[in-house]
């Protein structure tokens, strides 16, 4: 008596067959309808080269290399002078 009532099973009934234009648009709505138009839509924004930029920097290299350059041979040779063993130059003194 605490139970509720039960429901009689319903009657069955065959689902009607679909047509091949009806299968072929469920199937397009179960894919999202087609995907490959929203593409078409879409415009991809490209972005130009800096050119000003990289000119720029073509020419702060340019200015700077010889710089770097006269740096570096002053540091080669100051290290080559230090680095000799027993060789020592001594600008104002003389071995007798």
């Amino acid at each position: 008596m605490a139970q509720p009532p039960r429901r009689q099973p319903q009657d069955f009934q065959n689902r009607k067959e679909l047509t091949q234009e009806e299968k072929d648009a469920a199937k397009a709505r179960a894919m999202g309808n087609n995907l490959n138009g929203y593409g078409k839509d879409v415009q991809i924004k490209e972005t130009p080269i800096p050119w000003m930029a990289i000119g720029l920097v073509g020419i702060v290299f340019l200015v700077a290399t010889p710089f770097a350059i006269r740096a570096y041979r002053g540091t080669v040779k100051e290290m080559s002078t230090s680095n000799t063993f027993g060789i020592h130059e001594r600008g104002g003194e003389d071995e007798a």
